[in-house]
């Protein structure tokens, strides 16, 4: 077994994801190794972090930091063979999964932490063939994980309490915003919220309350602005004047079950999928994703430069 090297992280899988990952902890001065079995990765990969060091630039690099410090290899055991945290990111199919982590804990230090982004699959599923599987964690990022903070980090039924602690320990050092999920659940928390959310707004588009555009709008210049500075709880203590959330609760609990009662239940028929696909088109008519997401990316830029230096819960109580 090889030594580990305390500021090397190990990229399993290169593709949008993983190429963020890299970005990131290329600019918290850490050593990287990559790995991907797709013949281009290579040179996608350098083209994707040469792309977004400009943005890492302008977000403060930390010391060493260093795009030359990116290595890529063709052997996941090379990439993982002394690393100190493996950051793992391969296509969501347990049956892949199941084997990427059981070489990884054959070729990796034994002190190593071995951590999925997956969006949905269980931990105790990816961990089942590993001979170490208590270094096995959860650590799903929020896209684009190269800027947006949250990680979230979950163990399965054989994960250590240590590993936990230690991966939550070192995402907040990357500058994260970690948060501990308690028991496996199908999409973790967030994606979760958004499913809750995503549901409800396929259901008024299939009911023809609001067309695709609109909806967007709604949510984008109204709760959206809010959700972006505090959660649906605080914003609800908000809701609720100097009374706070108790308040809010007394005179709104009733109406909110009413809603719950009447939200959809929708589902992706070939037709509904087409009124959205064709919704969107409409939306954004000849803006390429690209346009969108170098926009979307500068105006995040400032927000989190903004949040960073305002306190607002739950900053304040940090």
């Amino acid at each position: 077994m090889h030594a580990q090297n305390t500021k090397k992280v190990a990229i399993v899988s290169t593709g949008v994801i993983g190429a963020n990952w890299a970005t990131l902890f290329l600019a918290r001065g850490y050593d990287v190794v990559a790995t991907d079995p797709s013949p281009r990765a290579e040179s996608a990969l350098h083209a994707r972090v040469a792309a977004q060091w400009p943005t890492m630039q302008a977000l403060g690099l930390s010391p060493g930091a260093d795009p030359a410090r990116l290595r890529f290899t063709a052997s996941l055991e090379e990439a993982v063979a002394d690393a100190s945290f493996v950051q793992e990111s391969a296509p969501e199919r347990i049956d892949l999964k199941v084997d990427l982590f059981r070489r990884m804990d054959a070729a990796a230090p034994a002190e190593t932490l071995l951590a999925s982004s997956s969006s949905g699959l269980s931990v105790t599923a990816m961990q089942q063939a590993c001979v170490h599987p208590g270094r096995v964690v959860l650590g799903h990022p929020f896209n684009p994980p190269h800027l947006i903070p949250l990680v979230e980090v979950c163990g399965g039924e054989q994960t250590s309490a240590e590993a936990i602690q230690r991966a939550m320990d070192f995402y907040t050092d990357l500058g994260k915003r970690p948060v501990h999920v308690k028991r496996e659940v199908s999409g973790h928390i967030a994606n979760r919220l958004q499913a809750a959310l995503w549901r409800e707004a396929f259901h008024l588009v299939d009911q023809g309350v609001a067309s695709v555009a609109d909806i967007d709008t709604v949510i984008a210049h109204g709760p959206g602005l809010r959700w972006a500075l505090l959660g649906p709880f605080l914003n609800m203590h908000l809701s609720g004047g100097n009374g706070g959330i108790d308040h809010m609760l007394a005179h709104l609990g009733g109406p909110i079950e009413d809603w719950w009662k009447d939200l959809g239940q929708p589902v992706l028929s070939d037709s509904l999928k087409d009124k959205v696909v064709e919704g969107v088109d409409e939306a954004t008519g000849n803006l390429t994703p690209f346009w969108l997401e170098t926009r979307r990316d500068k105006v995040l830029i400032e927000l989190l430069r903004l949040k960073a230096a305002t306190s607002l819960p739950p900053d304040a109580a940090a």
